[in-house]
């Protein structure tokens, strides 16, 4: 698993299809952005494991904006423990898989108590996810620098 982090609008998924995926390769991009209105829904409670699918061992899957699966779980109040460690799972038997992940532990400490706990979480996450991975990239303006 390849783990790419960095701020909002900094061009992660970008860096990602131009320096991280060969010509060649085909990939796919599931896109966290549509969990953060599960919350929203009746069946909060039930939120599904997102990643139930067969994946192709010819294609690099992309996950992207991996910070909003973190919000869904804490939102619909799951056990972030235990679908943390599965996701660890997953990525370990695709070791293909690329996550990004906006950072956003830094700047201003948010006054709403929901919204420091996510903070804090996502960046709980990001550590494990980080220690796991077999690269890590932080990317700023565009520009990849491999931290690990």
């Amino acid at each position: 698993m390849k783990l790419v982090i960095g701020g909002v609008a900094q061009g992660k998924l970008d860096y990602v299809l131009e320096n991280m995926i060969e010509e060649s390769e085909k990939y796919d991009v599931y896109d966290c952005f549509f969990l953060k209105d599960n919350a929203c829904n009746d069946k909060a409670s039930n939120m599904e494991w997102p990643w139930d699918f067969a994946v192709d061992d010819e294609r690099v899957l992309i996950i992207d904006k991996f910070h909003y699966f973190i919000r869904a779980v804490l939102e619909n109040k799951l056990s972030l423990q235990e679908y943390v460690l599965k996701f660890m799972q997953f990525a370990e038997e695709n070791p293909d898989t690329i996550v990004i992940a906006d950072e956003i532990g830094n700047g201003i400490v948010p006054l709403d108590a929901f919204e420091r706990e996510y903070r804090e979480q996502t960046g709980r996450a990001e550590i494990l996810l980080a220690k796991k991975a077999d690269e890590v990239v932080r990317v700023i303006c565009g520009i990849g620098q491999k931290i690990k």
